[in-house]
């Protein structure tokens, strides 16, 4: 809960207006597993507050390790707690990096996501979302979250604003914005509030320069086309701590060019901006395949040539489905 739904929890039962500042003290820099240990509470006052409420952490019910260090999580979600959702731990020299789930399944149906072939199920609850964060067993090590697991982020905007508030709030995680990236394929409404409300960094999953070709990947591109999100970053300045990247999977002899390159590279021209390029990671029945590592390092050089910060972003956890693209929780997908 937001500060002001904890203080309505307290008014509801009867605590004194500060006693919301306890419970966020309690939930969010002690990490209290129940409101049994919220000791600074009246005992009458906290049997109350249990009766009626729960702290909602919940551990993960299943673990996978890559060869690499990568380590998938498997949580459970939804009313009944019978739907799961998958978030995965990255750790590197330099960061601990939580990737999080924002919906059971997607309803975007992206060509290259095993997520979108599962359909969509429901939105998580910000607790929920939270959760993945707040009980990853490596919870007190990380120094980035991602919201770049299962779902569109900015399809449960409500939810994922909750989250965002409470992880950059003082009352709440402190974390300064710059440790937390929003994925999305560019929901444009959302995006508005999300760039107008928030100060966390953006990453736009984008893919193809051109209309018709991001539209045979991304059925999203029709409701809501690339141009039009380009548009709209234009007018905000990503020059100073917020920073917004692009996310560019690199499919065979479809996007892989130069001339998709070059066009990239008109398309992006006046936003201070990082594309990242990443590995098309096989998923059953998609019809797509990577390009080499060669093409990669050609791409990226065209760009870097034409004035467009470009890295290669390393691949983990593809030996356990857990790296970009093959997130997903449908029993029948052979993983």
């Amino acid at each position: 809960m937001t500060m002001p739904e904890l203080r309505g929890v307290a008014a509801e039962i009867g605590l004194p207006g500060y006693a919301a500042s306890q419970m966020a003290d309690w939930l969010y820099k002690k990490r209290v597993g129940s409101v049994a240990e919220m000791t600074n509470i009246a005992v009458a006052k906290r049997d109350l507050l249990a009766e009626n409420y729960e702290v909602g952490a919940k551990p993960p019910v299943e673990a996978k390790s890559s060869a690499d260090g990568a380590i998938k999580y498997l949580f459970a979600a939804g009313d009944k707690g019978s739907d799961f959702v998958e978030s995965v731990f990255i750790p590197s020299k330099e960061r601990a990096t939580l990737c999080v789930s924002s919906q059971i399944g997607c309803k975007m149906n992206c060509a290259f996501c095993l997520t979108g072939k599962q359909g969509f199920t429901a939105n998580l609850t910000a607790n929920e979302m939270l959760n993945q964060i707040q009980s990853t067993p490596e919870s007190e090590e990380l120094t980035n979250v991602v919201f770049m697991g299962m779902g569109e982020p900015l399809d449960n905007v409500a939810e994922l604003f909750k989250v965002l508030e409470i992880l950059t709030s003082q009352y709440g995680y402190a974390w300064s914005p710059k440790r937390v990236t929003v994925s999305t394929i560019g929901i444009l409404p959302a995006l508005k509030r999300f760039l107008d409300e928030s100060s966390c960094h953006l990453a736009i999953s984008l893919h193809s320069p051109y209309h018709d070709e991001r539209l045979s990947l991304m059925p999203a591109e029709k409701a809501w086309p690339a141009d039009g999100v380009i548009d709209l970053l234009h007018g905000y300045d990503f020059s100073h701590q917020r920073r917004v990247s692009f996310e560019y999977i690199m499919f065979d002899r479809i996007n892989d060019d130069e001339r998709h390159a070059k066009d990239l590279a008109r398309m992006l021209k006046g936003i201070e901006c990082r594309v990242n390029l990443i590995k098309f990671h096989h998923i059953p029945d998609a019809g797509l395949q990577s390009c080499g590592e060669r093409k990669m390092e050609i791409f990226r050089d065209i760009l870097n040539s034409l004035g467009v910060i470009c890295t290669i972003r390393t691949s983990r956890g593809e030996d356990i489905f857990a790296a970009c693209g093959m997130l997903s929780t449908l029993k029948n997908i052979k993983k």
